[in-house]
């Protein structure tokens, strides 16, 4: 399959963060992407560093900025993970990724479970982990620090089956370069501790902390955008490649991972006669 990141830019004003959205589809949709993920709070703007905390926003703009995107990725075919947020009873907003299927249906929502204490300012916290069948594929979906920090919030996803994991982030505004090799040994270890894909997707932005990032199942980096530059990279994956083989050794399940593991560890170095 074909897994697409929008590493779009991202700023104050709502109008051009829709514009910088439907260009990047339409990009996306030329390079043959099945499914495309969007930055953190793209269509707002991240509510700390980029627009105001209590900035208001139109419902009804959001509303159908959300249906104007999900109709044009039905139009293409293009299933979608959507950095934005949604309205809370909690009074601000969650910090959410919708989720847009190929024939345009919004199916549903995840909501950033785990907070910074600069996110606590301006949003409300979701309570559980999500996955989500999208292009026939189970994918999980976690969002920037949630994931970054706390493994077991991917490890949830793929308890419940993703072979994919989207991971829209924002990541930063601020001139902290030496977080670029920790965030790039972090997304490279969701994926190889539990042998799945993760894709991260980070905005375009002018102190960029991570890259964004599609890494294979054995944590080998398959495919990377360049910092501080509006890009959506799009890159073919072997899905049957996301085994979750160390995520099942490590679920007590050997007996029936063991082989998958093998593979990928050893490769054509050790024959699998040798542990049989």
């Amino acid at each position: 399959m074909r897994v697409g990141l929008a590493q779009t830019r991202q700023t104050a004003n709502i109008q051009d963060n829709r514009a910088a959205i439907l260009a990047a589809i339409e990009d996306g949709a030329d390079q043959g992407a099945q499914i495309l993920c969007f930055p953190e709070t793209q269509t707002i703007g991240y509510r700390v560093d980029i627009a105001m905390p209590d900035a208001p926003v139109d419902s009804d703009w959001l509303d159908e900025t959300h249906a104007e995107i999900a109709k044009r990725c039905g139009e293409l075919g293009m299933a979608c993970v959507l950095g934005t947020e949604l309205p809370s009873a909690a009074g601000k907003p969650t910090n959410s990724a919708l989720i847009i299927d190929e024939s345009g249906t919004i199916i549903g929502a995840h909501h950033k479970t785990i907070l910074t204490p600069l996110d606590a300012v301006a949003y409300s916290a979701g309570t559980q982990q999500h996955t989500f069948e999208l292009a026939g594929v189970t994918v999980g979906v976690v969002i920037c620090y949630e994931a970054f920090r706390f493994a077991h919030t991917t490890a949830e996803c793929v308890r419940r089956g993703a072979q994919l994991i989207l991971h829209p982030q924002n990541n930063t505004t601020r001139p902290n370069d030496w977080k670029i090799p920790i965030h790039h040994a972090m997304i490279v270890t969701r994926a190889a501790e539990n042998t799945v894909w993760f894709a991260s997707c980070n905005a375009c932005l002018p102190q960029q902390n991570s890259c964004s990032m599609i890494v294979a199942p054995d944590g080998r980096i398959q495919a990377q955008t360049q910092l501080q530059r509006e890009q959506v990279l799009v890159e073919e994956i072997d899905i049957d490649l996301a085994t979750r083989a160390m995520f099942r050794i490590g679920e007590g399940e050997q007996d029936t991972a063991v082989d998958d593991s093998g593979a990928m560890l050893f490769g054509d170095t050790v024959d699998r006669s040798e542990w049989t």
